[in-house]
């Protein structure tokens, strides 16, 4: 059973940084693209970042570019999400994602997390 477990979230300050884990489980996901969204109670899943099997190839939404990194461990089936200079429109339930064809758009993913809570005050 394929089972992806999001990890990191919490409170911080705005200028604050927080690193987002996501562990897949269940099969091996070195030949799928990962990649993060997130949602709030007004909005609809939107893209954050995503990144190719290899980890050669990233991309960003313009909203958090230059500010969060993603990467990943294809040895431990874990990605990352570094989000640094935090800001409260960064408030969001952040979702992990895999998929074969997965890049900026969330029907492209085949298996999802349950998400974590990052939350950012002013």
């Amino acid at each position: 059973q394929v089972q992806l477990v999001e990890s990191g979230g919490g409170l911080v300050q705005a200028g604050g940084s927080l690193r987002l884990s996501c562990v897949a489980s269940g099969r091996t996901f070195s030949s799928y693209a990962m990649g993060w969204f997130r949602q709030t109670p007004a909005k609809e899943r939107e893209f954050v970042a995503a990144i190719s099997w290899s980890g050669g190839r990233t991309s960003y939404a313009d909203s958090v570019n230059g500010r969060f990194t993603i990467s990943r461990d294809n040895a431990k089936n874990t990605m990352y999400l570094q989000m640094n200079s935090l800001k409260p429109e960064d408030t969001a339930v952040y979702y992990c994602a895999v998929g074969l064809a997965g890049w900026r758009y969330p029907n492209e993913y085949d298996y999802w997390g349950q998400g974590t809570q990052v939350t950012v005050s002013s």
